[in-house]
């Protein structure tokens, strides 16, 4: 017996059947979008390799690790996840405090230092409810480097009568350079970029860039920097020239044995700087001179007082037997 032939025909034809093929595909994008929205768990994999600052070692890891957890995150980022072309390797920038030192050039990241990198590795909005891999492993290979000051180049305009009121402070003051021995070798000191700041009337803080140099890699790529400025007045006093550590038996005279001070005090004045003021020539300093010619020092700037200019500013001196 022969069966009957079945012969499958679409009912609808023309304009009738695209509206009905179009309003299925739309039918089907809307349920797919409804479903990828859903937030599921599952087990994501994810390779990477580290870049952290660790002080006389390279930038980058040589080699990559896969961080593989159990995640809670939309059904969008798991099949991102999956779909990630060729599973190409993340950059994990890692704090150097967070990586421990195996041995060699050998670092290692715990888990639990793991967690703060959990939006790094597997996006933002992702939820890690379990690292399966408890421990990363990561071979940075030591680089030639060489620890360095940092210069301030800077252009400081201030307000009439405002001045500095002490050094300018630069953290870090020092940086670690890495390169080939022989651009190291003629490396004494790194600049910042110029500084440039008008009419300063108060303290500032900020931070400003460091100059590169060409095939060298720098520790940091900024420093910050810490001013204080104050509303100065200006007083004078004629006060005498004293001598010190003089040996037994000798004496030493100054001429002129009185000098005329300016002092730059913060405003207000509270007091009378040259009461406490003194001013002195060391044996030392006559000792070493080249026809007894000196530049007296201050034992210690009073309370309040910024600056001070002594004229005259060379004094002569004449030892006495």
């Amino acid at each position: 017996m022969k069966l009957p032939e079945f012969k499958w025909r679409f009912p609808l034809k023309g304009r009738d059947g695209t509206v009905f093929l179009l309003s299925l595909v739309i039918a089907s994008v809307i349920w797919l979008i409804s479903n990828l929205s859903q937030e599921y768990s599952g087990v994501v994999s994810v390779p990477v390799t580290a870049e952290s600052n660790i002080e006389g070692f390279s930038d980058r890891s040589v080699n990559e690790e896969v961080v593989v957890a159990r995640c809670h995150t939309t059904g969008f980022s798991l099949l991102s996840s999956s779909l990630r072309p060729s599973r190409r390797a993340i950059k994990l920038k890692i704090r150097p405090g967070d990586l421990k030192r195996l041995s060699g050039d050998e670092f290692y990241l715990t888990g639990t230092a793991m967690n703060s990198y959990a939006a790094a590795v597997f996006g933002e909005g992702t939820s890690v409810e379990l690292f399966i891999t408890d421990t990363l492993f990561f071979t940075f290979p030591s680089q030639t480097h060489k620890r360095v000051p940092v210069e301030l180049v800077k252009d400081i305009r201030y307000r009439s009568q405002y001045m500095l009121t002490g050094p300018i402070e630069i953290e870090p003051d020092s940086i670690t350079v890495y390169g080939e021995s022989a651009r190291l070798e003629s490396l004494d000191r790194v600049y910042t970029s110029n500084l440039v700041l008008s009419d300063v009337h108060s303290s500032i803080h900020g931070s400003v860039r460091l100059s590169r140099i060409k095939g060298v890699r720098f520790s940091e790529d900024e420093v910050s920097y810490t001013l204080d400025a104050s509303r100065y007045v200006e007083l004078d006093a004629i006060v005498p020239v004293e001598v010190r550590n003089v040996p037994k038996g000798k004496h030493l005279q100054v001429y002129p044995n009185t000098a005329k001070v300016i002092f730059r005090c913060v405003f207000p004045v509270s007091r009378d700087p040259s009461d406490s003021f003194r001013l002195f020539i060391d044996y030392e300093d006559f000792a070493s001179s080249l026809g007894g010619r000196c530049v007296p020092r201050a034992v210690k700037l009073p309370f309040g007082v910024i600056d001070y200019r002594v004229i005259p500013e060379i004094f002569d001196c004449i030892q006495v037997d």
